[in-house]
């Protein structure tokens, strides 16, 4: 196979399947018989070369049934290779609401590549029996499907996984396993795969900072119903394949305006205030967590018990292929989570650990164009051949070619933003990346874009034109009112429906700091280009006269026009400062040294531009509101307002380190 590097940006025209299936709106009559023409034909194509088995009921060791479709080459004379893809999500054949097949050309691209293609649904979704809970609990049923897919006679014994979100998360436990048959995986944008990586304790996406992410709950208000259709268990195949055509099982959920139905207290009560279905939110469920997610700190050993991989725990031993964006919920757990598996995998899988970090939203890597735009900023050509690259990965290690993919394939493929290019790398953070250290100081007045607020670089940074003011008694101040929280605005979210402008991605932040309740600090133009790749740490020096708040922080890319992107952004729940094991309560006015958890980006902050950071006490709904009275803020209703300093000067002094490399 001819390879394409990630130089040579392409749009693929085929793709693993995704599971992205809806109803076909705003089409006129002609174009919907097109649609199902071009479906019909494809399904035309599968047919003639694939031998077709849907609505298997495959049995786990407990009795409970998962349903999975199957597609794999006619010619029986061989065995084949699988690529396992087990979601949430429907992948029914037929699409109910155009009243035709799904799009099939991924399973019919997977056969004529000479592969057995299998995708499941999880447990309690769909076709499939049982007790729904997150990313795949219990993993004895990941076991139970990798065997009983290498027993089969077609089968040559080796299962590769691909799959993005949810398709991809329950990955990573599974292949700490060791089940002989898995030979390697695929995970893209698996951030709620992972528990406690490194400097993050997110168990899942579920916290940043002992903070909850708030747009998790949403997704989980379409995921999590179990009041569901199912069918006997003496339901036949054949009758399954029929009840396909006439229901897919997917829920129509009631449309919900999520930026209201998010401002709700007591938050434990966000589903069920909008008539959401009962599930493991907020209810005690009878499945392996037993539901509850809401109550529980980010401690609590429950997470140990379900499908999250905890690398502490659970070594990885297989190669895999790891795919990230900037603009996800979870980027900094993700590339933590590959440095891990890196350093620790064993025998030859420990090089054998790849990865592709592009400038999207979360799973929106096909759909980069010759001209990306991510929320506002438009970040160039950023396609890249996705089939080419994990064809290529499969070929080598389900099929043992010697395709020469590993040897030509750079270690990180990452895509830098600004200069709007693809680079390669051995290791993340890139070769040569150096930390500098930026100083905030103000004359205490650094609220909002027209404050006196200054991000200043170390006299040891080689970018430092000036030494800090001395500014030995200045601090600024805050007012953060969880009534009237600092809201979000873009940003690197997930499932954010229509709740975050834009829905994430970069947005023009001038607006937000016109508020009196964001502190801005902004750097000097730069005299020359500086490519930050690698993690954005922020430590602050905080006071405040609530028992309990939170402080965020954005990086921002400021144009010479003022234009303001943000890049990544961070919580600290101040309970949590020194460590999510304990709970330490503030006392009022005393000054506490609080290390936010790393924000990530590759950013070329071009000649003229300049490096700034945004402080607050919210950014909501992106993370949950503090209520600031030091209760359990799922099941209180009333908070206090707190008023918070930041302090710096030679005794505090209060920092943003980058990841500069030079080139």
């Amino acid at each position: 196979m001819q390879l394409r590097l990630p130089t040579v940006a392409l749009l693929c025209v085929t793709a693993i399947p995704t599971f992205a299936q809806g109803p076909r709106q705003n089409l006129s009559p002609a174009e919907m018989e097109t649609l199902r023409g071009k479906r019909e034909d494809i399904e035309k194509q599968l047919e003639a070369i694939a031998i077709i088995d849907r609505k298997i009921m495959v049995p786990m060791r407990d009795g409970v049934r998962m349903a999975a479709d199957m597609y794999r080459p006619k010619d029986t004379s061989k065995k084949y290779p699988i690529i396992f893809s087990r979601t949430p999500y429907n992948f029914n054949f037929w699409d109910v609401r155009t009243g035709s097949y799904r799009d099939m050309s991924a399973e019919l691209d997977a056969v004529k590549r000479g592969y057995v293609l299998v995708e499941m649904n999880e447990r309690g979704h769909f076709f499939s029996e049982g007790n729904y809970d997150i990313l795949g609990a219990p993993l004895t049923d990941a076991d139970d499907q990798f065997s009983w897919m290498a027993a089969q006679p077609w089968s040559s014994g080796k299962i590769g996984l691909i799959g993005c979100s949810s398709t991809a998360e329950w990955q990573l436990a599974a292949a700490s396993l060791g089940n002989k048959a898995l030979t390697t995986i695929i995970p893209q944008s698996f951030g709620a795969g992972v528990g406690k990586v490194g400097p993050y304790n997110e168990q899942g996406n579920w916290y940043r900072g002992g903070a909850v992410q708030m747009l998790f709950i949403d997704w989980l208000y379409g995921e999590q119903n179990q009041v569901r259709p199912s069918f006997p268990k003496e339901t036949s195949q054949a009758d399954l394949i029929k009840a396909s055509k006439m229901f897919d099982l997917a829920p129509q959920m009631p449309p919900i305006d999520w930026a209201k139905a998010f401002e709700h207290l007591p938050e434990q009560e966000i589903i069920s205030n909008v008539n959401g279905p009962k599930g493991i939110f907020a209810d005690k469920m009878d499945n392996t967590t037993g539901g509850a997610m809401i109550q529980r700190t980010p401690n609590d050993p429950v997470w140990r018990k379900g499908g999250i991989w905890q690398p502490d725990t659970q070594p990885i031993n297989v190669p895999g292929f790891w795919f990230m964006t900037w603009y996800d919920v979870s980027t900094g757990p993700n590339l933590a989570a590959y440095n891990f598996v890196r350093a620790t995998a064993k025998g030859g899988a420990k090089d054998q650990q790849y990865a592709v970090i592009a400038p999207t939203l979360h799973c929106q890597y096909k759909r980069a164009t010759e001209k990306t735009i991510v929320g506002e900023r438009d970040m160039g050509d950023a396609r890249l051949d996705y089939d080419a690259l994990t064809y290529a990965w499969f070929d080598h290690f389900l099929k043992g070619e010697e395709n020469g993919f590993l040897q030509k394939q750079p270690k990180v493929t990452y895509y830098t933003m600004g200069s709007n290019k693809w680079q390669h790398s051995q290791s993340w953070p890139p070769e040569g990346a150096k930390p500098v250290t930026l100083t905030l100081t103000s004359g205490g007045h650094a609220n909002t874009l027209h404050g006196d607020g200054q991000l200043v670089f170390s006299p040891a940074s080689p970018a430092s034109k000036a030494k800090p003011k001395a500014s030995p008694d200045m601090a600024d101040f805050f007012t953060y009112d969880p009534l009237h929280p600092t809201p979000s605005y873009g940003g690197n979210v997930c499932c954010a429906a229509n709740t975050i402008p834009g829905n994430g991605g970069a947005l023009d932040q001038r607006k937000m700091e016109e508020r009196p309740d964001i502190l801005v600090y902004t750097s000097e133009a730069l005299k020359e280009d500086m490519e930050v790749s690698g993690p954005m740490t922020a430590t602050l020096y905080v006071s405040s006269d609530a028992k309990d708040t939170d402080v965020t922080v954005k990086v921002i890319d400021v144009l010479p026009d003022g234009t303001a992107y943000n890049l990544d952004e961070t919580i600290q729940r101040l309970r949590y400062r020194d460590g999510d094991n304990k709970t330490v309560w503030i006392e009022k006015d005393k000054v506490y040294k609080v290390t936010l958890s790393p924000m990530n980006t590759s950013n070329l902050f071009a000649a003229g531009h300049r490096i700034r950071i945004e402080v607050a006490g919210s950014n909501f709904p992106r993370f949950d509101r503090n209520l600031n009275t030091g209760g359990n803020n799922y099941d209180e209703t009333t908070g206090v307002v707190a008023h918070t300093a930041i302090h710096h000067n030679n005794q505090y002094p209060s920092t943003l380190t980058i990841s500069v490399v030079k080139h």
